[in-house]
């Protein structure tokens, strides 16, 4: 709206980066009528090889996770 493509590429770089630092310092971030992002510890498990069939201790991550706002959600049970 007015904009160039390399402003809104600027723009949409300083929010990715905002983004990153919140999730970095493991704050969530809250987009009102969107979701909210944040990130969780997955714990250390056990897992079998479909190869061999031998177990293999999968250690523990950081994953990111979404959750969609009730609004986000009733839009598109609507569709």
């Amino acid at each position: 709206m007015g904009n160039t493509q390399a402003e809104t590429t600027k723009k949409l770089e300083a929010l990715v980066g905002v983004f990153r630092r919140q999730l970095t310092e493991e704050k969530s971030i809250h987009l009102s009528a969107f979701g909210s992002f944040e990130l969780k510890k997955r714990a250390e498990r056990l897992a079998v090889s479909p190869v061999d069939k031998k177990q293999m201790l999968i250690p523990p991550k950081m994953s990111l996770v979404f959750k969609p706002s009730n609004v986000l959600k009733e839009k598109f049970s609507k569709s």
